[in-house]
């Protein structure tokens, strides 16, 4: 063998660092798994009296400490000066400007970071900072607390007029099994007589959220709360996802209106109510929205004071029912709905300032478009448009208004939109820098015909170097979405990111199947009693509709969901007539009639499935002819399960049950658990472990052949 000499040893070592220095480059150019998590992303927003100034949040994650922090800043939209008020806090929420007495403030909850630990692990001696309200004064920039309340507040609103505080804190009224029984102080167990004794992806606390109200003083720092809800066993917020969007106060600062769910059988009804409340007044809560079974919450003053707009399903129980816009007259308590006729729902009112129209934001066709409607006459006019998914902040006046704006590609960011000819500006550039040098995939949207002769609607995501001209064959991955009534919009995901997917060489396939909004109800609700009926089917015929493609690699084409795409992963395992490669199912239902016992609301199933597994021989029949497990003879495909043991929606039980199925039969599997995680990952690490176990998995099957 021929000895290499010093200079040629060195050249060979200068190239290899030039090589792998190119390489990382190159890689740097595509979305990654940490990069994902190196993205800020847009909180809260709010508007100055003025329309000009912007106060905006944004989080920051660290990956090496495995959490994140918020920064606030403050936009001038004339200058387009942004400045950063306050960084590397806890928290910041419930921003909102408010003029007050002393001219106008920016109020908000905020929580600085907890203390740092020392070199030995010790922290600081500094207390344990909770979450209280501040205010901040944009000429002086000072910043003054005004609340001190044990364990903090959350979901502020300040009175429009500057004196109250609105916000909610957590109440024990429930007694622990050692409080029942004193003498046994150690006694570890809970006594349980209802249920909702668990909920999403935690145990009830014996506490209720309850909603209060307090005084700013001559000192300027609040009184001492009032509970509006003194005495009730029912929370404000309804749990376990809502927040301030579920009350507000009255124009004249005299009144608030709030949601709550005051019902015997939480688990079974989706019963919410409009309550309205005098403040100062002990009179009792008056429910303006009785005998409506459906959810009704999410109450907006228009600004005259004369209406109040809030959301209302119709249908009891029925958790994906149309969201109309409803208008209560507060002179004669009459009530009508300003959507009468729309094929789609509303989500986000806000009413113009002569208290005449109501802006809304509405799935349409594969992304969130925003809409107006007037109240004197039907119907909907849209208002934006393109491949995004669009949400209104407020109006600013002059014909504009200040929205946010992402779409599969990149994240939201704040723009300022003119309504008359829909054109748009980007204000904030949160995501610059990263984006400045990424490689981007490219979206095109496909139509697809159904065995039953209708259209699908389909996604597809290419990666960012994709010819179609190219004799290059791609894998694809066939995604599963779940909900099951949860449109694949414009949405930028921080676990099926569709982006990332692309970057890592795949082709992805996202159908709006049957079930998903956006398409009319008949189209949404024919999911509801046939699980593994038509959307099935549709999924199916997407599949077979883009494989025909020749750059498209049959044999190596996946399928891949959470939740509701989880449980359609397993019921295509037993199904798919050997479509695909390999699957993946995050979170999904494996077993019907063991879901029904361990799951929590069971309104979601009682709806879906028709009932519990023992009501009715026709009920039985669905469940056998929709539960995965009853296919699980026909299973042979490599399955990887991942479920975390918080998931009360979706108990981890199903995930073990599909991986043991798959185990005891030979199946080439993997199981991922999360001991910490729910329903979604949240946590930057495992978040970060999430992809890269998931994309190992994949490429194992599908990725480039060796």
């Amino acid at each position: 063998m021929k000895k290499l000499g010093k200079l040629t040893l060195l050249c060979a070592a200068v190239c290899a660092i030039l090589i792998t220095a190119g390489s990382t480059r190159a890689q740097e150019k595509r979305m990654t798994p940490e990069l994902l998590w190196e993205l800020g992303r847009l909180g809260e927003s709010s508007v100055s009296a003025d329309g000009n100034l912007v106060a905006y949040t944004v989080r920051h994650y660290e990956l090496s400490k495995n959490k994140g922090k918020s920064d606030l800043h403050l936009l001038n939209l004339s200058s387009k000066k942004d400045i950063k008020i306050l960084e590397g806090y806890a928290s910041v929420n419930s921003i909102q400007w408010i003029n007050t007495a002393d001219g106008e403030r920016l109020f908000m909850i905020a929580m600085a970071s907890p203390p740092e630990e020392d070199e030995e692990g010790s922290e600081d001696d500094a207390d344990e900072p909770s979450s209280q309200v501040w205010t901040f004064e944009p000429t002086t920039q000072e910043m003054n607390q005004i609340t001190d309340i044990e364990d903090g507040v959350a979901s502020l609103k300040v009175s429009p007029d500057g004196t109250h505080l609105a916000f909610t804190r957590d109440i024990k009224m429930d007694a622990e099994v050692s409080e029942i029984y004193e003498d046994l102080p150690e006694a570890d167990a809970r006594i349980i007589d209802n249920l909702m004794y668990r909920h999403w992806n935690a145990w009830h606390d014996y506490k209720y959220t309850h909603l209060h109200v307090a005084k700013i003083n001559e000192e300027g720092v609040a009184d001492e709360p009032v509970d509006l809800m003194d005495g009730i066993y029912a929370d404000s917020p309804v749990p376990p996802f809502a927040g301030s969007e579920q009350f507000n106060w009255s124009p004249d600062s005299k009144e608030i209106a709030y949601t709550t769910k005051i019902t015997a059988d939480f688990a079974q009804s989706t019963d919410s109510d409009v309550y309205l409340k005098q403040i100062g007044s002990d009179a009792l809560a008056k429910n303006i929205t009785k005998g409506m079974k459906g959810y009704d919450n999410d109450p907006v003053y228009s600004p005259d004071g004369k209406y109040i707009a809030f959301h209302s399903m119709e249908r009891a129980g029925f958790e994906s029912d149309r969201n109309r816009i409803m208008i209560y007259n507060r002179e004669s308590g009459s009530i009508t709905d300003a959507t009468k006729g729309l094929d789609q729902t509303a989500h986000g009112a806000n009413w113009t300032d002569d208290s005449k129209s109501i802006y809304f934001t509405s799935e349409y066709r594969g992304t969130n478009q925003i809409f107006r409607v007037d109240l004197a006459k039907q119907g909907a006019t849209q208002v934006t448009q393109g491949r995004f998914n669009w949400d209104m902040v407020a109006l600013l006046g002059d014909g504009k208004a200040l929205c946010t704006k992402m779409d599969m590609i990149r994240p939201n960011e704040l723009t300022v939109l003119s309504i008359a000819d829909k054109a748009d500006q980007v204000v904030t550039h949160i995501n610059d820098e990263i984006y400045a040098d990424l490689e981007l995939p490219t979206i095109e949207e496909r139509w697809v015909e159904a065995t039953d002769g209708k259209r699908i609607h389909c996604w597809v995501v290419y990666p960012p170097n994709f010819d179609p001209e190219s004799k290059q064959e791609w894998p694809m991955l066939t995604y599963c979405q779940g909900g099951p009534q949860g449109q694949i919009g414009q949405w930028f995901s921080y676990r099926w990111n569709f982006h990332l997917m692309a970057s890592q060489g795949y082709v992805v396939l996202a159908p709006n199947r049957r079930g998903l909004p956006g398409f009319g109800r008949e189209w949404n609700d024919q999911i509801s009693g046939d699980w593994g009926g038509q959307a099935m089917q549709d999924l199916l015929s997407a599949t077979d509709d883009m494989v025909k493609e020749p750059y498209v690699d049959k044999a190596r084409v996946g399928a891949i969901g959470a939740s509701f795409g989880g449980y359609t992963v397993y019921w295509m395992m037993g199904n798919h007539a050997d479509r695909f490669a390999t699957m993946i199912a995050h979170c999904g239902v494996f077993n019907l009639e063991s879901m029904y016992g361990s799951t929590e609301e069971l309104f979601f199933v009682n709806w879906d499935l028709g009932g519990p597994y023992w009501s009715s021989p026709d009920v039985q029949k669905k469940y056998e002819r929709f539960s995965p497990h009853k296919f699980v003879g026909n299973w042979k495909t490599p399955l990887m399960v991942i479920h975390g043991e918080k998931d009360f929606r979706v108990p981890v039980t199903q995930g073990m049950e599909a991986f043991t199925a798959a185990q005891v039969q030979g199946v080439p599997s993997r199981f991922l658990y999360y001991p910490e995680e729910g329903h979604w990952v949240q946590s930057p690490q495992n978040g970060v472990l999430w992809h890269r176990v998931f994309f190992e998995w994949l490429d194992r099957y599908c990725g480039e052949e060796e």
